[in-house]
């Protein structure tokens, strides 16, 4: 029996990682950080629940640290298998997994100058830069929509889901001797008409699905309202001789802010402003996007094209400060500059000081783009907190502060529910997972009542069994799903063990057969 159990996202956003026991080998989807209050990042410090070094493989949906957050612990204690992902993800861990590496230490040693001298035991880092670093030679990238072998009795594929770049969601086929079925991961569905990238992808069928949740009970704004929105920001604030303040995750919501805001310019709607990024991880993250643009959408290709190949996300006045001294340097700036930094949900980085300098002037605004989990900084500004302490220092909260729900890189509650409407054949039954707990529960109670799919939200270490179906019978039974992995297994074979010379021809000539078939059943 087929196993699959919820080591993290369970009834809470953060900490993506799905165990998965096939009988004959384990593995992984995702292995995020939890981020939060107190409570809920303690977990990130004791054992994993399994033995790191029975897992075979590791199936990396995308790159934002609560879901990848965790795998260079995962190495630390003894993994050595591969790590798929796609080829942005790949790139984007490569900067993300140090840099999270870098905050625990330096705030591991924030945290030992005071236990030191109170006589305490020191603590560890969950995982060193070093081990961050070393971590990336297991990684492995695929291509999207390119179906992959991993085990004998596991193939896997990998969907475009909308969310960042190289984002995906993936359909994993478990196939043995007694039984067959398939999943879908669904990792983070992206908004639809999201900047930058393409809309999610439709899957036609599964088994079983597990399913993001984080804006489960919630309706985003229109992608005009939200441009419309951010441009009165931008004028209420320089009229009042501020700053504003865009706190934002380094992957992703800076790039989509920057691309929006490098449309209006070319639309004569706002001029080039005084537009800083203090964040070298957004700086990096900002590079990599740009050797992407095969996974840009149509709009981003345009403005590419507009601007004679140039990046897009390079807008005019865009100012990068890559140092301490630069950053620190933007404290003087006293109005008409837009700062954005991470920390997105303002708990660490270079946030903290701009927030330490603004939040007390009327004169200037917050902007808030981006989802802020409970017990975070930015949850409490949010919620209107009056004073807020940072870095030992109390401040008031004077400044405005905004949302804006638009430049969400997660589909809301219709989009979410569209996704499971747009599946051909209905799944047997949906985990909803990857979401507070209110918001988990509303979409399985709407998938349950207006789709009539079986909908559950499971606890955190759960275990479920997955029944499969008996194998099929024949060649004559047997999907086209099934048939076609069959045929890319065949061929790859035949690659792998080479083929004569005067073969090639007829086998060119077959495929070719096969492939206008195709294209008339297609036409």
């Amino acid at each position: 029996m087929i196993k699959l159990q919820f080591l993290g996202a369970a009834r809470t956003v953060t900490g993506s990682c799905y165990l998965v026991d096939t009988g004959r080998s384990k593995f992984l989807v995702d292995c995020g950080l939890f981020q939060g209050g107190k409570e809920i990042k303690e977990r990130n410090y004791g054992d994993f629940p399994f033995e790191p070094k029975e897992i075979d493989f590791v199936l990396l949906t995308h790159a934002h640290i609560d879901h990848s957050g965790l795998i260079p612990k995962l190495y630390k204690h003894g993994f050595s298998g591969s790590i798929l992902a796609t080829g942005a993800t790949v790139d984007l861990c490569s900067i993300l997994l140090p840099d999270s590496a870098h905050i625990q230490e330096m705030e591991v040693e924030r945290k030992n100058r005071k236990r030191r001298r109170a006589g305490h035991s020191l603590l560890n880092p969950i995982y060193t830069v070093r081990e961050a670093q070393e971590v990336q030679t297991l990684f492995r990238p695929v291509n999207y929509d390119e179906m992959v072998t991993v085990s004998e009795e596991v193939q896997v594929r990998f969907r475009d889901a909308g969310h960042i770049l190289g984002s995906a969601m993936v359909e994993v086929w478990i196939r043995n001797s007694s039984e067959e079925l398939k999943l879908v991961f669904s990792g983070d569905i992206g908004n639809y008409n999201q900047p930058i990238i393409n809309d999610p992808t439709s899957i036609e069928m599964a088994d079983y699905v597990v399913m993001e949740s984080t804006y489960g009970s919630r309706i985003h704004q229109s992608n005009e309202d939200k441009l419309e929105e951010l441009v009165r920001t931008i004028e209420d604030t320089f009229n009042r001789g501020g700053n504003l303040i865009i706190p934002a995750f380094a992957v992703e919501r800076t790039q989509d802010l920057l691309l929006d805001l490098n449309l209006l310019i070319h639309r004569g709607v706002i001029k080039p402003q005084h537009v800083y990024i203090d964040s070298p991880l957004a700086i990096a993250a900002t590079e990599i996007f740009c050797k992407y643009p095969e996974y840009y959408d149509q709009e981003a290709r345009q403005l590419k094209t507009t601007l004679g190949g140039q990046c897009p996300l390079y807008l005019p006045g865009l100012r990068m400060a890559l140092t301490t001294e630069e950053s620190k340097a933007l404290n003087s700036i006293q109005g008409g500059a837009i700062i954005i930094s991470a920390s997105g949900m303002c708990d660490a980085g270079r946030i903290k000081h701009h927030l330490k300098h603004n939040l007390w002037r009327p004169e200037c605004t917050v902007l808030f783009i981006g989802y802020q989990a409970e017990g975070t900084l930015g949850r409490r500004l949010l919620e209107g907190a009056k004073k807020v302490r940072i870095h030992g220092e109390e401040i008031a909260v004077r400044a405005e502060i905004r949302s804006i729900e638009g430049f969400s890189a997660h589909a809301d509650q219709p989009a979410l529910l569209n996704w499971v409407r747009s599946f051909k054949e209905p799944p047997r039954k949906i985990f909803v997972t990857h979401g507070e707990e209110a918001s988990s529960l509303t979409l399985a109670q709407l998938i349950k009542e207006e789709l009539g799919i079986e909908a559950t939200v499971p606890q955190w270490k759960e275990v479920v069994e997955l029944p499969g179906m008996l194998p099929e019978a024949g060649p004559a039974e047997e999907t086209w799903e099934q048939a076609y992995r069959e045929l890319q297994q065949e061929l790859q074979r035949l690659v792998e063990a080479g083929v004569a010379r005067q073969e090639y021809g007829r086998l060119l000539a077959d495929l070719k057969e096969i492939k206008e078939k195709v294209k008339k059943k297609l036409a």
